[in-house]
C-alpha cells in the first residue's frame, strides 16, 4: 500500500546514492572545509560511544544543577578552526557537566517525558536526512508523505475520526497557535470578514477557564489579546474544569455572537478534564469554535482504564497535544489536529501568497496534493515525525498503553505516601499523572526553600507551581522508564530534604 511504496522510493534512493559512493574516489574529494567521506566513521563512533555512556550513566546523571555555578568562558572564533575531534572534547569537558539529565526517571519538573530507544534512532535518521518537509507531491522528498502516515498513526493511537487532518509543529505553543489561527480565520468568515489578508477589525470573544499559558501566549501573537478572554467560573470543589452553568450564561451574554471556545484535555496541574459530552452538545445549539489543548491529558485515550476522560473529544474542531510529552519522542514536537472540513480556513490562513518558487498555491488548497508549509506557521520544517514514526511502529498501542498506565501507578503509589507524611500534604486530588502537593503547617517562603533544596543535590528535579493562590510543589510522571525503584529513590530523596525543615 501507500506506507510500501513510500519504503520502496526510499529504499531505491539508498541504493542509488550507495552506488555513488562506492563509485566515487574519496582521495580526490575536495570541498571548502576539507572532510573526506571516510572521515565519518571516526565522528560517528566517537558521538556513538559518547552517547551510549550517558544513556547506560542515565540513572546517575544530575538532573538539575546549581545555578551560581560559573559557566565555561567563551573561546574567541578562531581563523581556522580547532576541529571535530577537538570541539568534542572542549563540548564534553566544559558542557556537558551543566547539562541536566532531562530523560532520566528522576526528572518530573514541568511534564518531560523520555526519549524511547526508537525515538532515539529516528531522530539520529532526521538529522542525516535532513529534510525539509514540506510537499506531500511532487519530486522535492516523500518526507510529507511519511508525517501524513505517523499522523494516521497518532489518531489511531488516540481514537481520533478520520475527519481530522494533522501535522508537526514545534510544541504545545505552535500547536495551539496553529488551531487558533485557523479558529481565528473561521471567526472572521462568520462576520464576512478574511482577517488573514484584511487583518483583525474587531473584538473576537474567547471564552475558558483554565487554558494553558501557551494558548494565552498564543492569543497574544495572534492579535487578539491576552487580556481579551472571557473568563468561565472554575467547578466548585477540588476541580480546575469549567462550570457549565456559567458557561452557558457567558455564552447567553454574547446574545449569538460567534465565539472561541478554549478547553482542556488534561490541565497543567492536576489533569482535570473539561466535560466534552456537555460541551458537544451546547455545540448543536450554537456557533462557536472548539479547541482543545490535550498537551499530555490526551493521552489517557491510549488506555481503557482512563480514555473516559477524553469521551467526546471527538466533536471539536481542533485538538493539540505534544510527542516530547507522554508520546516519549524528543523536543521539540508538538501535534495539531483540525477537522478536514476547515481545511481551506487553514490555507487563507497560513498560504505562501508571493513566493511562486514554494509550489502552486491553488494545488496546495487540496490535502490530496497538499503543501505543509501553506496550512501551518512554519516554511522551514524538521523531519519531526520521524522519530514519532520510529516509536508508534514499534511499541504499538499496548506499549503506549503500558506506559500510560505504569505513568498513572507510579504517580498514586508517590501521592498515597505523600499523604502519609506528618510534613507533607497534597493542595489537590491526584487524578492521574500529576502530583501537586505542599509543606504542611508552612508558610510560602519555607516551600520554595524546600522546593530548592531538594533539587539542589542534582538526584530529583521538580518544579514550583501555584495552585489557587497558594505556593506548591509539582511532579510529573510521563517518563516510559518510571519504575517502583525510582519512586522509591524520590521517596528517599523526599525524606532526606525533610530532615532539613
Amino acid at each position: 500500500m501507500e506506507e510500501e511504496q513510500i519504503h520502496k522510493k526510499l529504499g531505491a534512493a539508498l541504493s542509488n546514492i550507495d552506488n555513488q559512493v562506492n563509485d566515487s574516489d574519496n582521495s580526490n574529494n575536495e570541498n571548502p572545509l576539507g572532510f573526506r567521506l571516510d572521515q565519518w566513521a571516526g565522528i560517528l563512533e566517537q558521538v556513538k560511544q559518547d552517547a551510549l555512556g550517558y544513556l547506560l550513566r542515565m540513572k546517575g546523571q544530575p538532573v538539575s544543577i546549581d545555578p551560581q555555578l560559573p559557566l565555561p568562558e567563551k573561546l574567541p572564533l578562531s581563523d581556522t578552526g580547532m576541529g571535530i575531534e577537538q570541539v568534542i572534547k572542549q563540548f564534553k569537558e566544559n558542557w556537558t557537566p551543566h547539562l541536566v539529565g532531562a530523560s532520566s526517571s528522576h526528572y518530573v519538573g514541568f511534564v518531560t517525558g523520555g526519549v524511547t530507544p526508537a525515538a532515539l534512532a529516528g531522530d539520529w535518521f532526521t538529522t542525516v536526512w535532513d529534510q525539509n518537509t514540506q510537499a506531500v507531491s511532487g519530486q522535492g522528498d516523500v518526507s510529507a508523505r511519511l508525517e501524513q502516515v505517523t499522523i494516521e498513526l497518532v489518531k489511531e493511537l488516540l481514537g481520533l475520526p478520520d475527519a481530522f487532518m494533522g501535522g508537526f509543529v514545534t510544541g504545545a505553543t505552535m500547536s495551539n497557535f496553529t488551531c487558533l489561527g485557523t479558529a481565528r480565520q473561521w471567526w472572521g468568515a462568520q462576520k464576512g470578514i478574511n482577517i488573514a489578508m484584511d487583518g483583525i477589525t474587531a473584538h473576537i470573544p474567547v471564552l475558558t477557564a483554565t487554558a494553558h499559558s501557551s494558548s494565552i501566549k498564543c492569543l497574544s501573537m495572534l492579535g487578539i489579546g491576552s487580556r481579551n478572554l472571557i473568563q468561565v467560573k472554575i467547578t466548585q470543589g477540588d476541580r480546575e474544569v469549567m462550570d457549565m452553568e456559567d458557561l452557558a450564561i457567558k455564552i447567553k451574554a454574547l446574545d449569538g455572537a460567534p465565539f472561541i471556545l478554549i478547553s482542556s484535555a488534561g490541565t497543567v496541574n492536576t489533569v482535570d478534564f473539561d466535560d466534552f459530552n456537555a460541551i458537544n452538545a451546547l455545540k448543536k445549539t450554537h456557533n462557536f469554535w472548539w479547541h482543545i489543548d490535550g498537551a499530555f491529558g490526551g493521552f489517557a485515550a491510549c488506555s481503557p482504564k482512563y480514555k473516559h476522560l477524553v469521551d467526546g473529544w471527538q466533536a471539536a474542531d481542533s485538538i493539540t497535544v505534544d510527542g516530547h510529552k507522554w508520546l516519549n519522542v524528543p523536543y521539540d514536537s508538538g501535534i495539531f489536529f483540525i477537522r478536514k472540513r476547515h481545511h481551506l480556513l487553514s490555507y487563507e490562513t497560513y498560504r505562501n501568497s508571493n513566493a511562486p518558487y514554494l509550489g502552486e498555491v491553488e494545488n496546495g488548497a487540496l490535502l490530496e496534493t497538499m503543501n505543509f508549509l501553506n496550512f501551518l506557521p512554519e516554511n522551514s520544517r524538521r523531519f519531526r515525525a520521524l522519530p514519532a514514526w520510529f516509536s508508534l511502529m514499534s511499541y504499538g498501542k499496548k506499549g503506549y498503553q503500558q506506559i500510560v498506565e505504569n505513568s498513572v501507578e507510579r504517580t498514586r503509589e508517590l501521592s498515597a505516601w505523600i499523604e502519609g507524611q506528618s510534613k507533607l500534604m497534597l493542595v489537590a486530588p491526584t487524578r492521574l499523572n500529576n502530583i501537586c502537593f505542599t509543606l504542611r503547617k508552612q508558610d510560602d517562603p519555607k516551600v520554595e526553600q524546600f522546593l530548592y533544596q531538594l533539587n539542589k543535590d542534582g538526584k530529583v528535579f521538580m518544579s514550583p507551581t501555584l495552585y489557587r493562590g497558594k505556593k506548591a510543589i509539582r511532579a510529573s510522571f510521563v517518563n516510559w522508564q518510571t519504575s517502583k525503584e525510582d519512586i522509591d529513590f524520590i521517596k528517599s530523596a523526599l525524606e532526606k530534604t525533610l530532615e532539613q525543615f
